[in-house]
């Protein structure tokens, strides 16, 4: 549509607005406001980018039907019947608009129904020790041993239909291994585990879609066989590509040694094994962890230094600087450029995502269109939810495109942060250039954290407050050492000339990592915040849209939203009792407030835990209720209120703890005729998952689970159980929102600032 089109159908809102009766003046005043401001969206083409929040909400949509797979044809065929019926209300634009955003509504249905039954494949149903035979598809090496994707040929006697296709096992030691060897091996395989808590990390789903059926580990010895003939061109490819990263990654690690040469290898290819704990941590409380995930700053900054090359080389021949296109040329080779590397860094969903989105400003210099625009960002958005529209569920792609929206809407404020100094000398030009270039790191920095912090905070619980200190200090040196030897070096590696290269790169990244250990030193370096639920979520979420989409005033009607999410997420209870998904154990509410332990529960799941709770103790330094009581069979508790809890581990306890406790949990099957108010068996733990209970004064306990009984997703296995006799949960809630192999959660570093 032209500019005058744009004004036309910008009259017509305004016509049409003026058509409702307003009740009152104030009313009026407000109408015709809304009006004027939707008149402005369309004058300046800013209703395309809700289609992407349209497209994201039928992606939403489909993943909440819990009674099984939804069917493809229902949501294409509704779209096409409201495709047919825009040329009827063509002169009508408000419903126009409407039915348009519809209609990507149920195409984004149809997308995540799509997805879904292209990656389905069978999930391991219980805990399994047999023999393993596979292919290695990928191998990650890590301080101890390493982690291995493994395509499945035969696992015990499961048949075809109950063998994964896919899992991911671990080892401490085996003999050389690499990415396309045929390996059989024993192997203990367990159903990839669920969320830890009701509404945390499920780490099941992100195994769904990316085909892993079962994780474990790999027990006695390994050999490996000849491959079969017919290796899969696909897997050979794959198998290819993992072992070239592997091999670069021990090149970069051994010119520099510890933990830099560690983080740098990280840096290029992706792979973060050999990163130790104690780094991470560091990292993350520096508020830089998103270095070390290949994403969007990877991305930009890997595409800026090919563009910045290609047409430097160019410029330097005036003849073809003058007739040849050079801006479009470099372009185009930064698009290969960083294809290439997307593809060697491992081609996960986070560096898919910011490919995409790279790809799409570098064509918008194609084809004559400003690189950075909001609806370049609708673009990838779209893209990236069509191909992979379970993304959207997760941290990388909420905190990724949230960070992108508020820098774009914020772009002339950030514009404006310059010094100007035409009159000074040379260094003094140098010296203004130098404080710009901080104070415009210092406000994008900024407005990504407060973008971002909706997301970080709901999935990670975790605020870095020195994390606008850290990356004010580091990205400049990511920026002008660390990714420019990073291409450099890859450009020097097939000709054996990259070793000094990655020498100078690791000198840089041991400046960054002396930089993230002061800042971690700092008191308070990461503030622990308690969960709060989904609600509080989508309300912020929806008031970022609004604040970042909209060009017109009515952007401020964000504001409202987003303060009710921030005093939804602020008003956020604690629950006093947090229960292993397994009945290994509790945590509950000791008289200072604090959390405590009864039983065993897993370490990473009482991290989790804590966390929640916003406690940010290490699950080593958690101790046991000390009032409990407690010998081999079990242990017994007064709650605040005086009821008794009984946590049953040996069955011959059961007898006398169902008689004299009110709340009785047990990995155990309690007996029908179980005289506890409250019973929390193994019946109840498998058909809901982890749950938690608040004891409200007064009043009947609230219990809330990870997920309902009866409730069907394809990424949990179908489990028989018996019929629990204890009532559906008051308040159930499912997740929307990731050596026992037990699986890590995403990282603040799945969604960064320049993404």
């Amino acid at each position: 549509m032209g500019q005058g089109g744009a004004w036309t159908a910008g009259r017509m809102w305004v016509r049409a607005a003026a058509r409702v009766p307003a009740p009152s003046l104030w009313l009026g005043t407000l109408q015709e406001g809304v009006a004027a401001g939707f008149c402005r969206e369309v004058e300046q083409r800013r209703l395309f980018p809700w289609l992407a929040v349209a497209f994201g909400l039928g992606v939403l949509l489909c993943f909440t039907a819990t009674s099984g797979p939804p069917s493809l044809a229902a949501p294409l065929a509704v779209a096409a019947i409201l495709i047919a019926l825009t040329p009827i209300f063509a002169a009508r634009p408000v419903i126009l608009a409407g039915l348009i955003g519809l209609v990507a509504a149920f195409l984004g249905f149809a997308a995540a129904t799509f997805r879904l039954a292209q990656v389905a494949s069978p999930v391991l149903a219980r805990t399994t020790i047999a023999p393993l035979v596979g292919l290695i598809e990928a191998l990650d090496e890590r301080e101890e041993g390493a982690r291995l994707i493994v395509r499945v040929e035969s696992f015990g006697t499961l048949a075809a239909e109950q063998r994964p296709r896919r899992v991911r096992v671990s080892f401490k030691k085996a003999p050389p291994l690499k990415p396309g060897d045929r390996i059989a091996a024993t192997a203990r395989l367990l159903p990839p585990p669920e969320a830890a808590r009701p509404g945390g990390y499920d780490f099941a789903r992100d195994a769904y879609f990316r085909g892993i059926g079962a994780v474990g580990s790999l027990v006695g010895t390994i050999q490996v066989r000849p491959p079969p003939e017919d290796l899969p061109r696909s897997l050979q490819l794959a198998a290819a590509v993992d072992d070239a990263r592997n091999a670069l990654t021990r090149r970069i690690t051994d010119a520099n040694g510890g933990q830099a040469g560690a983080v740098a290898a990280a840096l290029v290819t992706g792979k973060r094994g050999l990163i130790n704990a104690e780094t991470n941590d560091v990292l993350r409380a520096a508020g830089i962890y998103h270095v070390v995930s290949i994403s969007g700053l990877h991305m930009v900054l890997a595409a800026g230094v090919v563009f910045w090359l290609v047409r430097a080389l160019l410029a330097l021949a005036p003849a073809l600087a003058l007739r040849w296109p050079i801006k479009k040329i470099a372009a185009a080779c930064a698009m290969a450029g960083v294809t290439a590397y997307c593809l060697f860094s491992g081609w996960d969903i986070a560096a898919e995502r910011a490919l995409i989105m790279t790809l799409v400003m570098l064509g918008a210099i194609l084809v004559d269109r400003p690189a950075l625009s909001m609806r370049n960002l609708a673009l990838a958005a779209l893209i990236a939810l069509a191909r992979e529209p379970d993304g959207l569920l997760g941290p990388s792609f909420q905190m990724s495109f949230g960070a992108v929206a508020g820098l774009i809407a914020c772009a002339p404020l950030i514009g404006a942060v310059s010094l100007r100094g035409q009159s000074a000398g040379p260094l003094g030009r140098v010296a203004i250039w130098i404080a710009t270039a901080i104070m415009g790191t210092l406000a994008t920095t900024l407005v990504a954290q407060f973008a971002t912090a909706p997301f970080a905070t709901y999935h990670f619980q975790t605020v870095q407050p020195f994390g606008l200190v850290g990356n004010a200090l580091t990205l400049p040196l990511v920026s002008l050492a660390v990714m420019p030897a990073a291409v450099l070096g890859i450009l020097a590696y097939p000709f054996a000339l990259d070793q000094p290269v990655w020498w100078l790169m690791g000198l840089a990244v041991r400046g960054m990592l002396t930089i993230s250990t002061w800042i971690a030193g700092f008191d308070r370096a990461t503030y622990v915040i308690p969960a709060f639920g989904p609600g509080a979520l989508a309300a912020m979420t929806l008031g970022l849209v609004t604040l970042t989409l909209p060009v017109s005033r009515l952007r401020w009607l964000g504001l409202l939203p987003m303060a009710v999410g921030v005093a939804l997420a602020a008003s956020a209870t604690r629950p006093d009792l947090y229960i292993d998904r397994e009945g290994a154990g509790i945590a509950i509410r000791a008289q200072d407030g604090r959390l405590a332990t009864l039983g065993k529960p897993p370490a990473f799941v009482l991290e989790q835990w804590l966390k929640a709770d916003g406690d940010g103790r290490r699950a080593g330094t958690v101790t046991a209720l000390s009032t409990a009581r407690c010998d081999r069979l079990g242990c017994t508790a007064h709650l605040p209120d005086g009821r008794v809890l009984a946590l049953v581990t040996d069955k011959r306890a059961l007898h006398e703890d169902c008689i004299r406790a009110d709340v009785l949990i047990t990995r155990r099957d309690a007996p029908p005729a179980c005289a506890a108010k409250l019973v929390l068996d193994r019946p109840f733990l498998a058909a809901h998952g982890a749950a938690t209970i608040r004891f409200p004064p007064k009043a009947d306990p609230i219990i809330t689970t990870a997920r309902r009984a009866g409730e069907s997703v394809p990424w949990r296995p179908v489990r028989e159980t018996v019929p629990t006799r204890t009532p559906t949960p008051a308040v159930p809630t499912a997740p929307i929102a990731p050596d026992t192999d037990e699986p890590e959660p995403p990282s603040e570093g799945s969604g960064d600032t320049l993404q």
